[in-house]
C-alpha cells in the first residue's frame, strides 16, 4: 500500500508554504518540484479542510490557515485522499467472500489492527517537527 502521488504532492506544498507567507501556486510548486497541473485541485482541497487559506488578486496565491504545529500528516493525507485504508477489505460495506457467519477473517482482523497503528502513527508529528 501506498500513499498516493497526490497525498505526497499535498505534504510536499505544505511544507513549501511553511514561511507562513503567501505564496504564488508556481513558487509552491517550483520549491517543491510539484507539477502545476496537479497543484491547484490539490490546494483547493487543502483550502476546503481549513489547511491554507487562497488570496486572490495580484500578489495573491496561498497561505497556511493553520499553524504548523496544529497540523499532521494524517490532516493532509486526509484532505485529499477522504479514506487511506490499507486494503479494499476495510472499505465500508465490503462483501468478502472469506467472511463466516457474518464474521471477518482473521486476515482482515490483522489489517484493522496495521490501519489503526498507521493512522496513529501519522497522527503523531506535527509539520512543525517535519519542516
Amino acid at each position: 500500500m501506498f500513499l498516493t502521488k497526490e497525498c505526497d504532492y499535498a505534504i510536499r506544498m505544505v511544507r513549501g508554504l511553511a514561511n507562513m507567507e503567501i505564496n504564488s501556486t508556481k513558487v509552491i510548486c517550483e520549491r517543491e518540484h510539484v507539477p502545476k497541473d496537479f497543484a491547484y485541485k490539490i490546494l483547493k482541497k487543502l483550502e476546503n479542510k481549513g489547511i491554507v487559506k487562497a488570496y486572490r488578486g495580484n500578489d495573491g496565491g496561498y497561505k497556511l490557515h493553520k499553524e504548523l504545529d496544529e497540523i499532521t500528516l494524517i490532516d493532509i493525507v486526509q484532505a485529499v485522499d477522504e479514506q487511506l485504508l490499507l486494503n479494499e477489505c476495510l472499505k465500508e460495506g465490503h462483501i468478502c467472500p472469506n467472511n463466516v457467519d457474518g464474521k471477518h477473517c482473521n486476515v482482515n482482523q490483522e489489517f484493522i489492527r496495521v490501519q489503526e497503528a498507521l493512522l496513529g502513527e501519522l497522527g503523531k508529528k506535527t509539520m512543525k517537527e517535519l519542516v
